[in-house]
């Protein structure tokens, strides 16, 4: 199944999938509310700012899965988000990334190798994973990597659609 084709509920439980997204460029990230790296959100909405009029878009996943970090209700998350850090980029519905219950978007994502050619299970809150707009997962960038890091921006308009 294209990663495109994947069913997903967006944040506020709508019925939804990234087929709205085909022909952008991605950064798909795990995120957390209540994480060491939570301020990568700053980050990520300078990103969705930056480049969100030339085809591209960050997509958040909720997860709770790294240390409980992400224990909030939909609402809840929304708001802290929205109040927060300003976020506007699209938000999903809270998933697993990792194990028996990982979702179809993360077994999809977690096959592809980061940098050192290490792939599988996503290590912590706030992975980051670049798909170009043909669908074709094209870097992977580890929790502690900034959004604004020189390799992600590089990567980011590298795979901008013409």
């Amino acid at each position: 199944m294209a990663l495109f084709d994947i069913p997903i509920a967006t944040l506020d439980g709508q019925s939804s999938s990234l087929a709205a997204y085909q022909g952008k460029t991605l950064l798909m990230v795990n995120v957390a509310s209540k994480c060491g790296l939570t301020p990568q959100y700053t980050g990520l909405e300078e990103l969705q700012k930056t480049y969100g009029d030339r085809g591209f878009s960050v997509l958040g996943f909720p997860c709770n899965q790294f240390g409980g970090q992400e224990p909030g209700t939909p609402e809840e998350i929304a708001t802290f988000c929205s109040t927060t850090y300003g976020v506007t980029f699209p938000m999903f519905e809270k998933i697993d990334v990792n194990g028996q219950g990982r979702h179809p978007i993360y077994q999809e994502l977690t096959q592809v190798p980061d940098a050192e050619g290490n792939a599988g299970d996503i290590q912590w809150n706030f992975e980051k994973f670049l798909v170009a707009p043909s669908g074709q997962i094209v870097a992977r960038f580890r929790p502690r990597t900034e959004p604004q890091d020189p390799t992600v921006l590089e990567a980011i308009t590298a795979n901008l659609p013409s």
